[in-house]
Protein backbone atom coordinates (compact mmCIF):
# COMPACT_ATOMS: atom_id res chain seq x y z
CA UNK A 1 0.00 0.00 0.00
CA UNK A 2 1.56 3.50 -0.43
CA UNK A 3 1.89 6.05 2.00
CA UNK A 4 -0.37 8.69 1.87
CA UNK A 5 0.47 11.74 0.72
CA UNK A 6 1.22 14.66 3.01
CA UNK A 7 -1.34 17.57 3.45
CA UNK A 8 1.42 19.40 1.68
CA UNK A 9 1.79 17.57 -1.14
CA UNK A 10 2.08 19.02 -3.90
CA UNK A 11 3.04 22.70 -2.33
CA UNK A 12 6.68 23.60 -3.81
CA UNK A 13 8.46 26.07 -0.91
CA UNK A 14 11.93 28.07 -1.99
CA UNK A 15 14.06 28.67 1.03
CA UNK A 16 16.39 31.59 1.27
CA UNK A 17 17.40 30.21 4.76
CA UNK A 18 20.75 30.27 7.59
CA UNK A 19 20.84 29.09 10.84
CA UNK A 20 17.39 27.58 12.66
CA UNK A 21 14.64 30.06 12.56
CA UNK A 22 13.59 30.16 8.89
CA UNK A 23 14.94 26.57 8.16
CA UNK A 24 12.53 25.10 11.18
CA UNK A 25 10.12 26.99 9.33
CA UNK A 26 10.61 24.81 6.45
CA UNK A 27 11.79 21.29 7.56
CA UNK A 28 8.05 21.56 9.38
CA UNK A 29 6.51 22.02 6.10
CA UNK A 30 8.50 19.51 4.07
CA UNK A 31 7.38 17.07 7.43
CA UNK A 32 3.53 17.94 6.29
CA UNK A 33 4.11 17.00 2.64
CA UNK A 34 5.64 20.10 1.12
CA UNK A 35 8.75 19.65 -1.57
CA UNK A 36 11.32 22.37 -0.20
CA UNK A 37 14.31 23.54 -2.04
CA UNK A 38 16.71 25.43 -0.38
CA UNK A 39 19.16 27.89 -2.13
CA UNK A 40 22.73 28.05 -0.63
CA UNK A 41 25.49 29.98 -1.67
CA UNK A 42 28.21 28.16 -3.77
CA UNK A 43 30.84 29.05 -1.28
CA UNK A 44 29.99 27.28 1.88
CA UNK A 45 26.23 27.29 1.61
CA UNK A 46 24.38 27.89 5.46
CA UNK A 47 26.95 28.74 7.26
CA UNK A 48 25.30 26.13 10.05
CA UNK A 49 26.98 23.25 8.10
CA UNK A 50 30.60 24.07 9.09
CA UNK A 51 29.28 25.02 13.21
CA UNK A 52 31.16 21.49 13.74
CA UNK A 53 31.35 18.35 12.71
CA UNK A 54 30.03 15.76 15.21
CA UNK A 55 27.54 14.16 13.18
CA UNK A 56 29.37 11.72 11.66
CA UNK A 57 31.63 15.01 10.19
CA UNK A 58 28.34 17.10 9.68
CA UNK A 59 27.34 19.72 11.97
CA UNK A 60 24.32 18.95 14.13
CA UNK A 61 22.10 21.96 14.13
CA UNK A 62 22.49 21.52 10.17
CA UNK A 63 21.29 17.77 10.60
CA UNK A 64 18.45 19.17 12.92
CA UNK A 65 16.76 21.61 10.72
CA UNK A 66 17.62 20.09 6.86
CA UNK A 67 16.16 16.75 5.98
CA UNK A 68 13.97 16.08 3.61
CA UNK A 69 15.52 19.25 1.35
CA UNK A 70 16.41 20.07 -2.33
CA UNK A 71 19.96 21.95 -2.22
CA UNK A 72 20.41 24.35 -5.78
CA UNK A 73 23.54 26.35 -4.94
CA UNK A 74 23.22 30.16 -6.74
CA UNK A 75 25.50 32.93 -6.51
CA UNK A 76 22.54 35.37 -5.89
CA UNK A 77 25.06 38.61 -6.34
CA UNK A 78 25.20 38.07 -10.23
CA UNK A 79 22.31 38.23 -12.41
CA UNK A 80 22.57 35.08 -13.93
CA UNK A 81 22.03 33.56 -10.61
CA UNK A 82 18.98 36.00 -9.80
CA UNK A 83 17.86 34.88 -12.97
CA UNK A 84 17.60 31.67 -11.97
CA UNK A 85 15.82 32.46 -8.51
CA UNK A 86 13.42 34.13 -10.39
CA UNK A 87 12.65 31.05 -12.97
CA UNK A 88 12.53 29.03 -9.24
CA UNK A 89 10.01 30.99 -7.96
CA UNK A 90 8.03 30.90 -11.36
CA UNK A 91 6.17 27.72 -10.63
CA UNK A 92 7.06 27.91 -6.81
CA UNK A 93 3.99 28.41 -4.10
CA UNK A 94 5.88 30.00 -1.23
CA UNK A 95 8.82 31.81 -0.82
CA UNK A 96 10.97 31.88 2.94
CA UNK A 97 13.88 33.61 3.50
CA UNK A 98 15.45 34.97 6.65
CA UNK A 99 18.23 36.88 5.12
CA UNK A 100 20.00 40.16 6.66
CA UNK A 101 18.13 43.11 6.76
CA UNK A 102 17.43 44.97 3.23
CA UNK A 103 18.75 41.66 1.34
CA UNK A 104 15.22 40.97 -0.44
CA UNK A 105 14.83 43.79 -1.68
CA UNK A 106 18.08 44.52 -2.99
CA UNK A 107 17.49 41.12 -4.95
CA UNK A 108 14.29 42.35 -6.39
CA UNK A 109 11.92 40.51 -3.59
CA UNK A 110 10.34 42.93 -1.54
CA UNK A 111 6.56 42.28 -1.44
CA UNK A 112 6.04 44.64 -3.76
CA UNK A 113 8.62 43.84 -6.63
CA UNK A 114 7.11 40.03 -6.06
CA UNK A 115 3.51 41.30 -6.81
CA UNK A 116 4.63 42.36 -10.08
CA UNK A 117 6.92 39.58 -10.76
CA UNK A 118 5.43 36.84 -8.70
CA UNK A 119 1.62 37.69 -8.18
CA UNK A 120 0.68 34.37 -6.79
CA UNK A 121 3.27 34.15 -4.50
CA UNK A 122 2.86 33.72 -0.87
CA UNK A 123 6.29 35.49 0.35
CA UNK A 124 7.67 35.21 3.92
CA UNK A 125 10.68 37.22 5.82
CA UNK A 126 11.51 36.19 8.98
CA UNK A 127 13.71 39.00 10.47
CA UNK A 128 14.98 40.16 13.71
CA UNK A 129 13.20 43.46 15.19
CA UNK A 130 10.30 43.97 12.16
CA UNK A 131 10.51 47.25 10.13
CA UNK A 132 9.62 50.39 11.26
CA UNK A 133 11.94 50.87 14.53
CA UNK A 134 15.06 51.85 16.00
CA UNK A 135 15.82 48.18 16.09
CA UNK A 136 15.16 47.16 12.52
CA UNK A 137 18.50 47.48 10.92
CA UNK A 138 20.23 45.22 13.73
CA UNK A 139 21.19 41.73 13.44
CA UNK A 140 19.54 39.43 15.29
CA UNK A 141 20.29 36.09 16.50
CA UNK A 142 18.31 33.86 19.30
CA UNK A 143 20.51 34.72 22.31
CA UNK A 144 20.35 38.84 21.33
CA UNK A 145 16.67 38.24 20.90
CA UNK A 146 16.53 36.74 23.90
CA UNK A 147 18.23 39.38 25.80
CA UNK A 148 16.63 42.11 24.21
CA UNK A 149 12.84 40.87 24.65
CA UNK A 150 13.34 40.23 28.47
CA UNK A 151 13.61 36.39 28.14
CA UNK A 152 17.08 36.17 29.83
CA UNK A 153 16.24 37.47 32.68
CA UNK A 154 13.15 35.51 33.85
CA UNK A 155 15.27 32.58 33.10
CA UNK A 156 18.56 31.58 35.76
CA UNK A 157 18.71 32.79 39.35
CA UNK A 158 18.89 36.30 40.96
CA UNK A 159 21.87 37.46 40.10
CA UNK A 160 22.52 35.26 37.62
CA UNK A 161 20.27 35.30 34.33
CA UNK A 162 20.64 32.93 31.69
CA UNK A 163 19.66 32.17 28.08
CA UNK A 164 16.86 29.50 27.91
CA UNK A 165 18.71 26.09 26.16
CA UNK A 166 17.25 25.57 22.88
CA UNK A 167 16.95 28.52 20.94
CA UNK A 168 13.04 29.28 21.64
CA UNK A 169 13.22 32.78 19.26
CA UNK A 170 14.52 31.41 16.47
CA UNK A 171 12.12 28.03 16.67
CA UNK A 172 9.48 29.81 18.02
CA UNK A 173 8.76 32.60 15.12
CA UNK A 174 9.84 29.55 12.79
CA UNK A 175 6.99 28.06 13.72
CA UNK A 176 4.48 31.05 13.58
CA UNK A 177 6.04 31.55 10.16
CA UNK A 178 5.06 27.89 9.19
CA UNK A 179 1.60 28.11 10.61
CA UNK A 180 1.00 31.67 8.25
CA UNK A 181 2.04 29.91 5.50
CA UNK A 182 -0.31 27.13 6.18
CA UNK A 183 -3.66 29.40 6.99
CA UNK A 184 -3.02 31.33 3.76
CA UNK A 185 -2.75 27.85 1.60
CA UNK A 186 -6.26 26.82 3.49
CA UNK A 187 -7.30 30.61 2.79
CA UNK A 188 -6.74 30.00 -0.66
CA UNK A 189 -7.83 26.51 -1.14
CA UNK A 190 -10.80 27.40 0.86
CA UNK A 191 -12.20 30.95 -0.34
CA UNK A 192 -10.74 30.37 -4.04
CA UNK A 193 -8.44 33.59 -3.76
CA UNK A 194 -5.27 33.99 -5.85
CA UNK A 195 -3.06 36.77 -5.71
CA UNK A 196 0.10 38.09 -4.05
CA UNK A 197 0.23 37.50 -0.19
CA UNK A 198 3.35 38.59 1.79
CA UNK A 199 4.37 38.05 5.58
CA UNK A 200 6.79 39.03 8.04
CA UNK A 201 7.27 37.64 11.51
CA UNK A 202 10.02 39.03 13.71
CA UNK A 203 12.19 37.29 16.14
CA UNK A 204 11.04 39.83 18.85
CA UNK A 205 8.12 39.94 18.53
CA UNK A 206 7.28 36.23 18.69
CA UNK A 207 9.65 36.65 22.15
CA UNK A 208 7.56 39.67 23.38
CA UNK A 209 4.48 37.26 22.59
CA UNK A 210 5.95 34.15 24.80
CA UNK A 211 6.34 36.93 27.70
CA UNK A 212 2.79 38.10 27.68
CA UNK A 213 2.50 36.29 31.48
CA UNK A 214 5.37 38.48 32.98
CA UNK A 215 4.55 41.53 30.78
CA UNK A 216 1.31 41.53 32.01
CA UNK A 217 2.34 40.66 35.48
CA UNK A 218 4.78 43.51 35.24
CA UNK A 219 2.63 45.68 33.86
CA UNK A 220 0.16 45.79 36.23
CA UNK A 221 2.08 45.18 39.48
CA UNK A 222 5.18 47.53 38.75
CA UNK A 223 7.41 44.40 39.88
CA UNK A 224 9.90 42.75 37.67
CA UNK A 225 9.99 38.99 38.92
CA UNK A 226 12.76 37.08 39.83
CA UNK A 227 14.05 33.93 37.56
CA UNK A 228 13.22 30.93 40.07
CA UNK A 229 16.33 28.56 38.43
CA UNK A 230 13.95 25.21 38.32
CA UNK A 231 10.95 27.07 39.50
CA UNK A 232 8.31 29.93 38.53
CA UNK A 233 7.61 32.95 40.13
CA UNK A 234 4.15 32.34 39.65
CA UNK A 235 3.66 29.33 41.16
CA UNK A 236 4.30 27.56 44.33
CA UNK A 237 5.53 24.82 44.88
CA UNK A 238 6.78 23.85 41.77
CA UNK A 239 10.73 22.70 41.58
CA UNK A 240 13.39 20.66 41.62
CA UNK A 241 14.62 18.50 44.38
CA UNK A 242 17.34 15.64 45.06
CA UNK A 243 16.42 12.77 46.20
CA UNK A 244 18.30 10.14 48.43
CA UNK A 245 19.58 7.98 45.77
CA UNK A 246 21.12 10.84 44.19
CA UNK A 247 18.64 11.95 41.22
CA UNK A 248 16.39 15.21 40.92
CA UNK A 249 12.86 15.00 41.38
CA UNK A 250 10.91 17.59 39.70
CA UNK A 251 7.55 18.04 41.29
CA UNK A 252 4.60 20.97 40.58
CA UNK A 253 1.07 21.82 41.88
CA UNK A 254 -0.80 24.57 39.53
CA UNK A 255 -3.82 25.09 42.25
CA UNK A 256 -4.91 24.75 45.59
CA UNK A 257 -6.54 21.39 45.16
CA UNK A 258 -3.49 19.90 44.00
CA UNK A 259 -1.59 21.77 47.06
CA UNK A 260 -3.88 19.35 49.30
CA UNK A 261 -3.30 16.38 48.11
CA UNK A 262 0.40 17.25 47.99
CA UNK A 263 0.69 18.42 51.67
CA UNK A 264 -2.14 15.50 53.16
CA UNK A 265 -1.39 11.92 50.16
CA UNK A 266 2.62 12.52 49.46
CA UNK A 267 3.96 14.08 52.60
CA UNK A 268 1.37 13.01 55.49
CA UNK A 269 1.84 16.75 56.50
CA UNK A 270 -1.99 17.87 57.31
CA UNK A 271 -0.27 20.57 59.31
CA UNK A 272 1.10 22.19 56.43
CA UNK A 273 -2.29 21.68 54.21
CA UNK A 274 -3.98 23.31 57.02
CA UNK A 275 -1.42 26.00 57.57
CA UNK A 276 -3.12 29.35 56.34
CA UNK A 277 0.23 31.05 55.40
CA UNK A 278 -0.07 28.09 52.40
CA UNK A 279 -3.78 28.79 51.54
CA UNK A 280 -3.64 30.32 48.54
CA UNK A 281 -1.47 30.03 45.61
CA UNK A 282 -0.35 33.80 46.22
CA UNK A 283 0.36 32.83 49.95
CA UNK A 284 2.34 29.99 49.03
CA UNK A 285 4.11 31.90 46.74
CA UNK A 286 4.94 34.60 49.93
CA UNK A 287 6.15 31.69 51.57
CA UNK A 288 8.23 29.78 49.08
CA UNK A 289 10.97 29.46 50.87
CA UNK A 290 9.08 27.53 54.01
CA UNK A 291 7.68 25.14 51.73
CA UNK A 292 10.46 24.51 49.73
CA UNK A 293 12.51 23.93 53.24
CA UNK A 294 10.25 20.95 53.65
CA UNK A 295 9.42 19.59 50.57
CA UNK A 296 13.34 19.43 50.21
CA UNK A 297 13.87 17.49 53.31
CA UNK A 298 11.44 14.92 52.47
CA UNK A 299 12.42 14.62 49.39
CA UNK A 300 15.98 13.94 50.57
CA UNK A 301 14.64 11.09 52.50
CA UNK A 302 12.89 8.83 49.77
CA UNK A 303 14.51 7.67 46.52
CA UNK A 304 13.06 9.03 43.08
CA UNK A 305 10.73 6.14 42.48
CA UNK A 306 9.50 6.29 45.71
CA UNK A 307 8.44 9.76 45.35
CA UNK A 308 7.14 9.56 41.35
CA UNK A 309 4.71 6.67 42.69
CA UNK A 310 3.55 7.89 45.47
CA UNK A 311 3.22 11.63 43.39
CA UNK A 312 1.33 9.38 40.74
CA UNK A 313 -0.99 7.79 43.19
CA UNK A 314 -1.90 11.67 44.64
CA UNK A 315 -2.21 12.82 41.07
CA UNK A 316 0.85 15.62 41.53
CA UNK A 317 2.59 16.29 38.67
CA UNK A 318 6.29 15.07 38.63
CA UNK A 319 9.31 14.34 36.47
CA UNK A 320 12.68 13.18 36.72
CA UNK A 321 15.46 15.62 35.46
CA UNK A 322 17.29 14.35 32.74
CA UNK A 323 20.07 15.23 30.66
CA UNK A 324 20.57 14.95 27.34
CA UNK A 325 22.21 11.71 27.39
CA UNK A 326 19.53 10.35 29.75
CA UNK A 327 16.94 11.44 26.84
CA UNK A 328 18.45 9.63 24.32
CA UNK A 329 17.62 6.77 25.59
CA UNK A 330 14.59 7.57 27.16
CA UNK A 331 12.16 4.69 27.50
CA UNK A 332 8.98 6.48 26.97
CA UNK A 333 10.50 7.70 23.19
CA UNK A 334 11.21 3.60 22.47
CA UNK A 335 8.49 2.87 23.62
CA UNK A 336 6.39 5.07 20.99
CA UNK A 337 9.00 4.38 18.53
CA UNK A 338 10.17 7.74 18.29
CA UNK A 339 13.09 7.79 16.22
CA UNK A 340 13.89 7.11 13.03
CA UNK A 341 16.89 6.83 10.66
CA UNK A 342 17.23 9.31 7.95
CA UNK A 343 20.57 9.17 5.47
CA UNK A 344 23.12 12.04 4.87
CA UNK A 345 26.02 12.34 2.62
CA UNK A 346 27.87 10.58 5.04
CA UNK A 347 26.01 7.54 6.16
CA UNK A 348 22.57 7.18 8.29
CA UNK A 349 21.61 8.60 11.25
CA UNK A 350 18.82 8.91 13.89
CA UNK A 351 16.22 11.57 14.19
CA UNK A 352 13.22 11.86 15.85
CA UNK A 353 9.95 11.83 13.94
CA UNK A 354 7.97 15.45 14.40
CA UNK A 355 5.85 16.22 17.36
CA UNK A 356 2.31 15.61 15.12
CA UNK A 357 1.25 12.48 15.09
CA UNK A 358 -1.18 12.57 11.79
CA UNK A 359 -3.49 9.35 11.76
CA UNK A 360 -2.75 7.54 8.23
CA UNK A 361 0.60 10.01 7.48
CA UNK A 362 3.42 8.77 7.83
CA UNK A 363 6.13 12.23 7.75
CA UNK A 364 8.99 11.37 4.92
CA UNK A 365 12.21 11.72 6.91
CA UNK A 366 13.84 12.40 3.91
CA UNK A 367 17.98 12.76 3.82
CA UNK A 368 19.84 15.72 4.15
CA UNK A 369 21.62 17.34 1.42
CA UNK A 370 25.16 17.72 0.13
CA UNK A 371 25.48 21.24 -0.78
CA UNK A 372 24.44 21.41 -4.35
CA UNK A 373 23.28 18.08 -4.24
CA UNK A 374 20.54 19.19 -6.38
CA UNK A 375 21.22 21.93 -8.61
CA UNK A 376 21.85 20.33 -11.80
CA UNK A 377 18.32 17.91 -11.34
CA UNK A 378 16.12 21.16 -9.92
CA UNK A 379 17.41 23.38 -13.22
CA UNK A 380 16.69 20.61 -15.20
CA UNK A 381 13.42 20.51 -14.27
CA UNK A 382 13.20 24.31 -15.17
CA UNK A 383 14.05 23.51 -18.42
CA UNK A 384 17.91 24.83 -18.60
CA UNK A 385 19.64 22.43 -20.31
CA UNK A 386 22.84 20.79 -19.92
CA UNK A 387 24.79 22.97 -21.53
CA UNK A 388 23.81 26.27 -20.03
CA UNK A 389 24.21 24.20 -16.55
CA UNK A 390 27.52 23.79 -17.73
CA UNK A 391 28.23 27.69 -18.72
CA UNK A 392 26.63 28.83 -15.60
CA UNK A 393 28.81 26.77 -13.19
CA UNK A 394 32.16 27.95 -15.24
CA UNK A 395 31.04 31.33 -14.56
CA UNK A 396 30.91 30.24 -10.94
CA UNK A 397 26.77 31.40 -10.76
CA UNK A 398 26.52 27.52 -9.54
Amino acid sequence: MEPAAGPLSGVTVVALEQAVSAPICTRTLGDLGARVIKVENPEGGDFTRSFDDVVNGLAAHFVWVNRGKESVTLDLKTPAGTAVLHRLLDSADVLVSNLTPGSTARLGLSPGDLAVSHPDLIAVEIDGYGPGGPLSHKRAYDLLVQAESGACATTGSPGAPAKPGPPMADVSTGLYAALSIVALLYGRERHGGSGPASVAVSLFDTMTELMGYSLNYTRHTGVDQQPRGMGSPAVAPYGAYATADGQTVVLGTTNDREWQRLARELLDRPDLADDKRFARNADRVEHRDLLDTEIAAWCARHDLTHIQDGADSAGIGNSRFNTPSDVIAHPHLVARDRWREIDTPNGPVPALLPPPVISGYAPPMGAVPALGQHTDTVLAGLGIDADEIASLRAAGVL
